[in-house]
């Protein structure tokens, strides 16, 4: 399968990868941005999200991405994921260390982490309101949790439009189990970067500190006024954190 995607630019490659809560579209306020700024950018949507139809058989998230970089000659290029995209990113660079050039983990999610109370108590509200066929409630519940107080109401509606097409999609499809191989964070080798947000739920807060302690070299940074999806809260604040991570691979 070819996940939906657009790429534009040229330059160093970036590869933005989005929230479950989200699909590619949460990138707008930074895809004109690293365009412009002398960068040739990718952003796909995973599958059940966006444009890429939900999964017919198993499949493994981080090797779709390693197939779409093969498909348009890209060597190496800098990862950039938010929660679960963050996730995607750190077992990608991980399992394929030399094609990584930087790493930004954007409040990340971490099979390798144990889910803490508060984020148990979120999957069991949410299941229970999708299985009772709540859709809508589902919605509210996630921007409820994921948007921190940055967030205008159109980010809000945005995100409720994202998040009701993931579930519509998914809900709608068999049941196919992911491929979930084996990695070490050891492996990682690219200059790495994990921010959290001081509004985000302690569970994910913990998996940034969890990850900046056990990947090489990484550095944390707590956004004192972000949520869960700071790239989309607040692009004026999140933008310059972006475009300073990966200022030095462009030519001088």
């Amino acid at each position: 399968m070819t996940l939906a995607h657009e790429i534009a630019g040229d330059g160093p490659a970036v590869v933005l990868l989005h929230s479950s809560v989200c699909d590619r579209r949460m990138w707008d306020p930074q895809w004109r941005l690293l365009t412009d700024a002398g960068f040739r950018v990718m952003r796909p949507d995973f599958r059940g999200y966006g444009e890429t139809p939900a999964p017919a058989s198993a499949y493994d998230e981080a090797r779709d991405i390693l197939r779409l970089l093969d498909h348009y000659g890209i060597e190496r290029a800098a990862l950039i994921g938010s929660s679960f995209g963050g996730r995607v990113a750190q077992e990608f660079a991980a399992r394929w260390p030399s094609r990584v050039t930087r790493l930004l983990l954007v409040c990340p999610a971490s099979r390798l982490v144990e889910p803490t109370d508060d984020l148990r108590a979120f999957g069991a509200e949410e299941d229970a309101l999708l299985e009772a066929g709540d859709i809508g409630g589902a919605v509210a519940l996630n921007v409820r949790t994921w948007l921190g107080p940055a967030a205008g109401e159109s980010t809000r509606e945005l995100v409720s439009r994202m998040q009701r097409h993931a579930f519509e999609v998914q809900l709608a499809a068999p049941d196919v189990a992911a491929v979930r191989d084996d990695f070490d964070l050891r492996e990682i080798s690219a200059l790495t970067l994990v921010l959290s947000g001081a509004h985000d739920l302690d569970g994910m807060q913990g998996v940034a500190v969890f990850l900046a302690e056990h990947i090489d070299g990484a550095v944390h940074e707590r956004l004192d006024w972000a949520g869960h999806l700071p790239s989309v809260e607040d692009p004026a604040r999140f933008n310059p954190v972006l475009v300073d991570f990966l200022d030095d691979l462009r030519d001088p």
